[in-house]
């Protein structure tokens, strides 16, 4: 994500099988020294992502792959998505920030029931809380395509303003409705002369058909 040339993450499995089913059991006595990783324990779920980033989802996201799922801004699932913390029939914590982002995204009485229970739900009732942003349809790793196909979208978009306005929605979470506001006008300012140069551009007869007007 360094790479200036490069302006959104894609991060999806090997196959349609599975999108990531969390960490090697039988490997889980390895987990105490990762738990105070800064990165955290699957690599980097512990840092902020620069820029957008997007989940493509084909099969199982289980455990620690559910929270590299959460990890991401958005999230494309085929119908044969499954997702859960299953860690929790085996007395697994959540260690790769389940708890914190999971209610962020679809809600506090949402997180619990997944977290407490444990269960496994299908792409259409993760759809339906909010948890993935969009269903495609199965075959030919349609989820990938899509995801591709977003990002493209948002690569187009002139990335201050967006970035800006992405930075002050994720910082925002943490602040009362007025901290976050004068955060959403501190951050704004920064980006007001790319605004005029957009809203010119636009004037002049630019993006009129919806497509992004790119810088």
């Amino acid at each position: 994500m360094a790479d200036d040339g490069a302006r959104v993450l894609v991060l999806t499995g090997t196959g349609e099988a599975a999108f990531c089913a969390g960490a090697d059991l039988k490997a889980i006595d390895t987990l105490g020294p990762r738990l105070d990783l800064p990165e955290g324990p699957l690599g980097f779920t512990r840092l902020a992502s620069p820029k957008p980033t997007i989940a493509a989802v084909s099969g199982w996201c289980l455990a620690g792959g559910f929270e590299l799922a959460l990890w991401c801004d958005l999230r494309v699932a085929t119908p044969s998505a499954r997702f859960g913390f299953t860690e929790r029939r085996f007395g697994v914590p959540l260690i790769d920030g389940g708890t914190q982002r999971l209610p962020r995204i679809v809600g506090e009485g949402r997180a619990l029931d997944l977290v407490l229970s444990g269960r496994t739900i299908e792409a259409a009732e993760a759809h339906a809380i909010g948890l993935v942003t969009e269903v495609v349809a199965a075959g030919g790793r349609a989820d990938v395509a899509r995801a591709l196909e977003m990002a493209e979208g948002l690569a187009a978009f002139p990335q201050q303003t967006m970035l800006s306005d992405r930075r002050a929605l994720l910082e925002g979470e943490g602040m009362t409705l007025a901290d976050g506001l004068a955060h959403e006008a501190a951050l704004g300012r920064e980006s007001v002369a790319t605004g005029a140069e957009g809203a010119a551009r636009f004037a002049g007869g630019a993006g009129r058909s919806g497509a992004g007007t790119g810088v």
